[in-house]
């Protein structure tokens, strides 16, 4: 019996005790609710002996008593408390000073007992048998003998249910602290993060690692160790194998650990054989959005290389270059997005639609589990919005002009009424008079110089991919190759670049502006 306690615990305990009594074995709280149990068999079905060792439990918290036996329908439920100090017990007649009555039998050999839950007359978890008659001879005595292993064993499980619960609901709370940071509440996020441990670093560098789903856990006290508990980790709500690192990026950390002097990167990267690390640029806390896609974009590169760490490759950023036209083009283009009002007070207001198209744009489809919303629910919002702003959302040009105007008006320096206002700032040709400004047109120029290192055969690719709105289907049957060397093609690009293509938040959005861009220039 110890030993079915130290190696199976709880469930070989009772698995054990209904085989002796050929019948069903559980757990059950004062009140009858079933807390664990065995299933049943062909004489003896779970839900029946559920429902009558239920019934004895009730009885049993009724009468005080410390042990209870009852009968009914040809069938026997022994119950005792879970107790670590019970002497005695047994529902046998002989050995007690009971009595039985029509519903049962009651011990009331130890009247002053204390109950379980410190409460008068109620008792905590109790364990049951219930048997088919005739009952087994000796299970009223083994089921005593195994109150104390099963009330160890449940008592342990229980310490690490409510480990788990507590580490669930840490990790929830750093996910929304994250979830904060990435749509721009800096404030609540701080209040949010004033439970936890440690405090938000700002300037910051972000790492997203990638590791086997199987070990995130464990890569995370790495990474707290291999930081000295200075870095905010949190487990990546999108991607199962991805932990998200915000370091404090100051001139005296650097991101480097105080046993080796290594990037906290590169000291993972070391540790861990089997994990990939991105890191993006040293910004202000209220970029994390930013510096996320960043090390999103480093860990497409980082796949590559034989130390399977990388840093995020200095390239301006267009919604940087766009200019006071550019800031007024966003503001005329997400105007009715941002004015909305919605009908009813279940409806999602303007904030929440704002922050479902740009979860959206990162993320696709994972935006579910972002948001933690229902698919129905996302494709519902994405509608509105495209209804809103007079767009279809399913072409990668319209996604695109969102995502740039989404990340002007996140640019502080940009997100205010500017001089030279586009009045009709959703169309077309509004767009691309902001693409032809001299800083957006060198950015461009740079993409491409990137994208020429693959010959013509690179920006053919790409070109056809983004028509065919990032579908490597439709790519492929248009270039007239297969569906893996579609693939082939752009991961061999993604390289190249430095950036996410096939994976989300992805550079098509980039890579879009910038063909258009050039397009115009050659105009």
């Amino acid at each position: 019996m110890y030993r079915l306690a130290r190696t199976g615990g709880t469930p070989e305990l009772l698995r054990g005790l209904a085989r002796r009594a050929d019948g069903w074995a559980g757990i059950l709280d004062a009140d009858g609710t079933l807390l664990q149990a065995v299933a049943g068999n062909i004489r003896l079905p779970a839900h029946e002996a559920a429902d009558l060792a239920a019934r004895a439990a009730r009885e049993l918290t009724e009468r005080g008593a410390s042990s209870y036996a009852l009968d009914a329908d040809g069938r026997t439920a022994l119950l005792f408390p879970m107790e670590r100090n019970h002497r005695n017990l047994s529902p046998d007649p002989s050995r007690h000073d009971g009595t039985f009555s029509d519903r049962g039998f009651v011990d009331r050999s130890s009247p002053d007992r204390a109950p379980l839950d410190g409460t008068s007359g109620k008792h905590g978890p109790v364990v049951a048998v219930v048997a088919p008659g005739p009952m087994p001879e000796g299970l009223p005595t083994l089921l005593a003998d195994a109150v104390m292993p099963l009330g160890l064993s449940w008592a342990a499980e229980s310490v690490e249910r409510k480990r788990r619960r507590v580490d669930l609901a840490e990790s929830r709370g750093r996910e929304a602290v994250l979830h904060l940071l990435m749509t721009g509440q800096l404030s609540i996020a701080h209040q949010v993060a004033g439970a936890l441990r440690p405090r938000l670093p700002d300037p910051v560098r972000v790492c997203v690692v990638e590791c086997s789903g199987s070990r995130r856990d464990e890569v995370a006290r790495i990474c707290a160790d291999a930081s000295s508990g200075r870095t905010w980790i949190v487990r990546c709500p999108v991607y199962a194998r991805h932990l998200i690192l915000i370091a404090p990026a100051d001139e005296e950390a650097e991101e480097r650990t105080p046993e080796s002097g290594r990037t906290l990167g590169l000291a993972v990267a070391d540790l861990v054989d089997d994990c990939v690390v991105g890191v993006s640029e040293e910004v202000g806390l209220p970029d994390t959005a930013t510096a996320y896609q960043q090390a999103f974009h480093a860990l497409a590169v980082a796949r590559g290389l034989p130390g399977r760490h990388a840093r995020f490759g200095a390239m301006p950023e267009p919604a940087l270059l766009v200019g006071a036209v550019g800031a007024s083009w966003a503001e005329a283009l997400l105007a009715p997005l941002l004015n909305h009002l919605p009908r009813r007070t279940q409806d999602p207001n303007s904030q929440e639609l704002s922050a479902t198209v740009a979860s959206w744009l990162a993320f696709s489809s994972h935006a579910t589990q972002h948001l933690k919303i229902h698919r129905n629910t996302l494709a519902a919002r994405l509608k509105f919005v495209g209804e809103l702003l007079g767009l279809d959302l399913n072409r990668v040009e319209d996604q695109a002009a969102v995502d740039l105007a989404l990340r002007i008006r996140a640019t502080p320096s940009l997100n205010r009424a500017a001089p030279g206002r586009l009045e009709a700032g959703r169309d077309a040709e509004a767009l691309d008079t902001v693409l032809r400004a001299p800083g957006v047109q060198d950015w461009a120029a740079q993409q491409l110089r990137l994208i020429a290192e693959a010959g013509p055969m690179g920006e053919e690719t790409l070109r056809t991919w983004l028509r065919s709105e990032a579908q490597l289907s439709l790519t492929a049957a248009e270039l007239g190759i297969s569906v893996a060397g579609a693939r082939k093609r752009i991961t061999r690009l993604e390289a190249l670049l430095r950036r996410s293509l096939l994976r989300t938040p992805s550079a098509r959005y980039d890579l879009w502006l910038a063909f258009r861009a050039t397009d115009l220039n050659a105009a």
